[in-house]
């Protein structure tokens, strides 16, 4: 973890020798000897990460090192503050600069003196270093192999012990797919987080009678997280072999890897097989093994089934062999509480007076079958005395650092240790978040960039990078997409995997976070974070090393006087702050005293003016006014030049349906913000005061990757449509008329390649068809239509976009039948279909939307039936009905009764029929 702190510090005083030369004057020669001496510890920092749980000499001199990368990023970011003021005018300013030359002498000579003492202690720390690297040397790859850790199968097998619940189905997938294998070869890939019980479920498959039959030669081996090649496929071959009762060769020992991958082949050609990789870790780990199996046969048939905690792993597997993956999902409420009641009362029901605290417990396991086994063999031998129950709930997430839950401790912390030095920060700063919380991957991305955590590399934005980053945490199971309304911009954190990463975090002194108001908070805390629900602190914070202070509350919780003075004391070296939600109506004017400054969060605040002295903020990245009480900025904001995100409306909902946004008038000249890649939403009819054509300024800011305009006028389409020709950067664009039934004349020309890279585009407004130039989009994953009053075949225009894969439509639809025609929307995955009030039929013709996953049918009130042909749709999943006829719902159960197993929808996973009724959704029975 160190490591990530020096990476930091050495890419801070690269930026600092570059870029402020001028106030580094008379320290440049010790600044680059400390930068030489931290650059030439990253290498064996690497290896000390990984070792440093095991030796307490090490992990004590991590952290002194850690210190001393602290100790010189407090140094120098004074040493910036104190240094970089505004110049002064006058008389009255020229004595005053001669006053504060004369004084900077003697705070030069301080720092100077620190600087030195700094030096001293990097060199005592790097004799140091050169002792531990005897006894840990850095590998070619710079860093040394993983220690022996924690081996999560050992609490597979105590799953195994109990009678699972929950597995029925899976495991009737799985058989279904294995006993379905006629001949060939087939990957069949299960994947899950850590204590979502892949090893449980695919044992039980494995050892099941029907597999026994049909499948003559079968052999479980563990992979693991540093496994060897020739140990793997030795211990292949010996099972193999044991389970046809031979003896291995005499040879084995000695053979060469390539000759026992040609002994496993020639050995299963034409046979029936099946063998388990249980916990594989790496692509290369199934690279390595892969080729040992006869792909053709003549005979034969075989199946190999992979366990791993990565997605990626699982796909690639099984996609080459055109085989299955199956995503392990928590198990229900119901099932949850069956295993639970199962191992805390020993199967017996629970007291009436546990219930309200049992609950409470089932929930922050989320469905984990580790954690309900673990926690409820725990409390088991509580008996049920209540006082030890709700003790117990209260302290679950302390409890990971004694005995009680050492078994899912260990587990997280075998994902942790292998995560790579970059994430492991950015994994352990996702508990600046509440419990519960649905986590925007946008705000994420925002803060680990002003954090500093994200590394910069060649060609790729900051925000590219950081993509990355989480799609590394999402492959490895370690967060969760969502799947709820909040949609796939969110992200999800399980309890217990958010317990380990608060411990750990203040551990490392990554973050500290009080969310019970109990926390004792210390002088030399870098990151506070501050959740609202709970009762605030009366202790007085100085903060005088806080680097990032966030708060997630409410605007009717106590903490505004807290918040006050913490802003209001020493806390002058901010970098990042994030109000969300906080109980403030005025920003405290010593914000705007905050050099450092890259990051301001306002977000669900009742804040209404920005003042004129956000032009103080030079350093400004972001400016997050999202769903708070400003419509109009003020022309300074044209003095940050480094600002990236400028966010700033309110989503306007009626009835849960979409019915606009609020943006915000921009001053003229909005070009000038040449750094801008993020913009939404700005009112262009409003903006500038009517003294320069905003939609023309917007032309300048070639850097946008995603933009959001509204108000847009029918006489700025031709203006528009010449910006956009040189925002080629361009991800994501959203524009909504001036009126909602305002008319958007984009119908001029824009080359195919202009806009390549959109991926998201939302129009809302009157379009009567759609701009010929969507159809060339085809980098265009996400459609959204608002009021676009489209009439007859408009779909033909966008049914051959190659990647789209969600299309909604919301009053844009004028016509009676809408018609989805054979080889149209090959990769659809969601169609939603809401407010085509005029809309009776629907058809779907064979060929069309073939992989469509789910459809959205909502407050059409014409339709009467459901779409024809919706049969043809196989892979479709879920189908949702609301608000729809009287005659449609007794149509649709009519048509389920008399049809049937035959039913249309009968293979769809659910089928919802609901109304949304007093601000609730009320769902009907079919």
């Amino acid at each position: 973890m160190a490591e990530s702190a020096v990476s930091f510090l050495c890419n801070q005083l690269s930026i600092w020798l570059q870029e402020e030369q001028k106030l580094l004057v008379g320290l440049e020669e010790e600044v680059e000897l400390i930068h030489g001496e931290i650059r030439r510890m990253r290498a064996f920092l690497r290896v000390a990460d990984a070792k440093e749980e095991s030796d307490p000499r090490l992990k004590g001199w991590v952290r002194e090192v850690r210190e001393i990368v602290y100790a010189v990023e407090d140094i120098l970011e004074q040493y910036m503050l104190r240094f970089a003021h505004h110049d002064a005018h006058g008389i009255r300013g020229y004595l005053k600069k001669i006053y504060a030359l004369l004084k900077n002498l003697k705070v030069r000579h301080q720092i100077a003196s620190k600087i030195k003492a700094i030096r001293s202690r990097l060199a005592g720390a790097s004799n140091s270093q050169q002792a531990f690297m005897d006894i840990y040397p850095i590998t070619n790859q710079g860093s040394s192999s993983s220690p022996t850790r924690y081996d999560g199968r050992g609490d597979a097998l105590l799953l195994e012990e109990v009678d699972v619940v929950g597995i029925e189905e899976p495991k009737e997938k799985l058989l279904t797919w294995l006993l379905s294998i006629e001949s060939g070869f087939k990957v069949i890939s299960v994947v899950g987080m850590a204590g979502s019980g892949k090893t449980t479920l695919v044992k039980k498959v494995f050892d099941d009678k029907l597999v026994k039959m049909n499948y003559h030669h079968c052999a479980w081996v563990t992979v693991s997280e540093s496994f060897k090649i020739e140990n793997l496929l030795r211990d292949m071959i010996k099972r193999l072999l044991e389970n046809v009762k031979k003896e291995p060769p005499p040879e084995l020992g000695a053979m060469k890897a390539n000759d026992m991958k040609e002994f496993i082949h020639d050995f299963l050609q034409d046979k029936n097989y099946i063998i388990v990789l249980d916990d594989i870790w790496t692509p290369d780990a199934w690279e390595d093994i892969r080729y040992a199996f006869p792909r053709s046969t003549t005979h034969g048939r075989g199946c190999i089934v992979i366990t791993t905690r990565f997605n990626n792993i699982g796909h690639a597997a099984s996609i080459q062999t055109n085989g299955h993956v199956h995503k392990l999902e928590p198990l229900s409420e119901e099932k949850s509480r069956e295993l639970f009641y199962r191992k805390a009362f020993l199967g017996n029901s629970c007291p009436s007076y546990l219930k309200e605290i049992s609950e409470c417990i089932l929930h922050k396991c989320e469905g984990l079958p580790l954690a309900i086994v673990v926690i409820g063999s725990l409390l088991a031998t509580k008996n049920n005395n209540f006082e030890e129950w709700e003790m117990f709930c209260r302290s679950v997430g302390s409890e990971l650092e004694g005995d009680y839950l050492k078994r899912i401790s260990k587990l997280i912390s075998l994902s942790f240790y292998d995560l790579p030095y970059y994430l492991k920060t950015c994994f352990l700063y996702l508990s600046i978040f509440p419990e519960d919380q649905f986590i925007d991957k946008g705000t994420v991305i925002r803060l680990w960039t002003a954090e500093g955590f994200v590394e910069a590399k060649p060609g790729k934005t900051m925000e590219e990078i950081a993509k990355g980053y989480m799609n590394e945490l999402l492959n490895r199971s370690l967060i969760q997409m969502t799947e709820s309304e909040e949609g796939p911009k969110y992200f999800r954190i399980h309890d217990l995997v958010r317990a380990y990463m608060i411990s750990k975090a203040n551990e490392q002194d990554i973050v500290v976070v009080d969310s019970q108001g109990k926390i004792q908070w210390h002088d030399s805390i870098r990151r506070l974070a501050l959740h609202g629900s709970s009762k605030p602190t009366q202790q007085i914070y100085k903060g005088k090393y806080l680097r990032s202070l966030l708060f997630f509350g409410s605007p009717d919780s106590e903490w505004g006087p807290i918040l006050y003075k913490i802003l209001c004391g020493r806390c002058r070296m901010l970098k990042v702050l994030e109000l969300r939600g906080t109980p403030i109506d005025v920003i405290p004017n010593e914000v705007f005293k905050l050099y450092h400054l890259k990051y301001l969060g306002l977000s669900d605040t009742q804040v209404t003016i920005i003042p004129k002295s956000i032009g103080n903020l030079g350093k400004l990245e972001t400016l997050d006014l999202k769903q708070c009480q400003i419509t109009e900025l003020p022309i300074e904001i044209l003095k940050l030049q480094r600002l990236q995100n400028l966010l700033l409306y309110s989503y306007l909902h009626v009835h849960n349906f979409f019915e606009g946004v609020q943006g915000f008038n921009a001053p003229y000249e909005m070009g000038r913000l040449l750094c801008l890649q993020k913009l939404r939403w700005i009112d262009v009819a409003d903006a500038g005061g009517g003294q320069i054509n905003i939609v023309r300024e917007i032309g300048k800011l070639t850097q946008l990757r995603s933009l959001g305009m509204t108000k847009l006028r029918s006489e700025d389409g031709k203006e528009l449509c010449s910006s956009l020709s040189n925002l080629t950067n361009l991800r994501s664009l959203k524009i909504s008329s001036f009126e909602k039934e305002g008319f958007m004349d984009l119908e001029y020309p824009l080359s195919p390649c202009t806009l390549r890279f959109l991926r998201h585009l939302m129009l809302c407004g009157r379009l009567e068809r759609i701009p010929q130039w969507i159809g060339s989009l085809n980098a265009l994953t996400r459609l959204i239509l608002g009021w676009s009053g489209l009439q007859g075949d408009s779909l033909e225009y966008i049914q051959g976009l190659p990647n789209l894969l969600e299309l909604s439509l919301d009053c844009a639809y004028e016509g009676q039948e809408m018609i989805f025609k054979a080889g149209g929307f090959q990769r659809l995955d969601e169609l939603a279909l809401w407010r085509l009030r005029e809309l009776r039929w629907v058809r779907v013709e064979k060929g069309s939307m073939p992989l469509l996953h789910t459809m959205t049918v909502r407050d059409c009130k014409s339709m009467v039936e459901m779409p024809t042909g919706i049969e043809y749709l196989k892979n479709l999943k879920w189908v949702f009905f609301s608000d729809m006829v009287e005659e449609f719902v007794e149509r649709l159960r009519d048509e389920k009764r008399k049809e049937g197993d035959q039913w249309r929808l009968a293979d769809v996973t659910e089928v919802m029929l609901y109304n949304w009724v007093n601000g609730e959704w009320n769902t009907i029975e079919l």
